[in-house]
């Protein structure tokens, strides 16, 4: 199934400056560099700038996807309900809405995210010094796109596989540290000068 007829593609907001963030007031923004390679995004880390009548559709919502078409990865990343107000995507970033009937936002970020839409935008992609991916491609990215049911158990077994992946990480680094901890113990037993065992303390 086509990405253009499971949801709406929009592209973001075309600044046509640098955007000043501002301590209150104004719009809430969300640029290519607030969100991570993986896809991440922290809504505490997102500044306000100063833009007055801007246009509705360029304003992201909880259920909204943002797609990174500029950069090394293009991921997209589903908004949740921590995005407690309309935000403003800034171009690069595309922004798509998808038809709830058919596909989640979550399912469709983590279909976009694999390596089979990846590798289309790797053979649609143009620019040398900078990646882009053009409209056009996201328009005729081919999905599998299963039933409402099946794609929540897609989405929340590989949540649970990006957990365990974490947690198996900070595992091993703590292992880690702990055996540099018990080998500098030991090597401090040492006496430098005599390499005999120095007193206890």
């Amino acid at each position: 199934m086509r990405l253009a007829d499971v949801c709406a593609i929009h592209t973001g907001y075309t600044a046509r400056g640098r955007l000043e963030p501002m301590a209150a007031g104004g719009v809430l923004a969300i640029q290519l560099r607030d969100i991570s390679p993986e896809g991440c995004i922290d809504p505490e880390r997102l500044t306000r700038v100063q833009l007055e009548n801007v246009a509705d559709r360029y304003f992201v919502r909880a259920g909204d996807v943002v797609f990174r078409s500029r950069g090394e990865r293009n991921t997209a990343s589903a908004l949740d309900e921590r995005m407690r107000e309309p935000v403003l995507a800034v171009l690069p970033l595309m922004v798509l809405r998808p038809n709830l009937d058919v596909v989640t936002p979550r399912y469709l970020a983590w279909a976009i995210n694999q390596p089979p839409a990846q590798r289309h935008f790797d053979a649609a992609a143009r620019g040398t010094n900078i990646r882009m991916i053009p409209r056009s491609s996201l328009d005729d990215l081919d999905l599998d796109v299963p039933d409402i049911e099946t794609q929540e158990k897609i989405v929340a077994v590989d949540a649970l596989a990006e957990r365990e992946r974490v947690l198996s990480q900070l595992a091993a680094e703590t292992r880690r540290q702990m055996i540099s901890l018990l080998l500098v113990e030991q090597a401090n037993r040492i006496s430098p000068s005599t390499g005999m065992e120095g007193p206890s303390k």
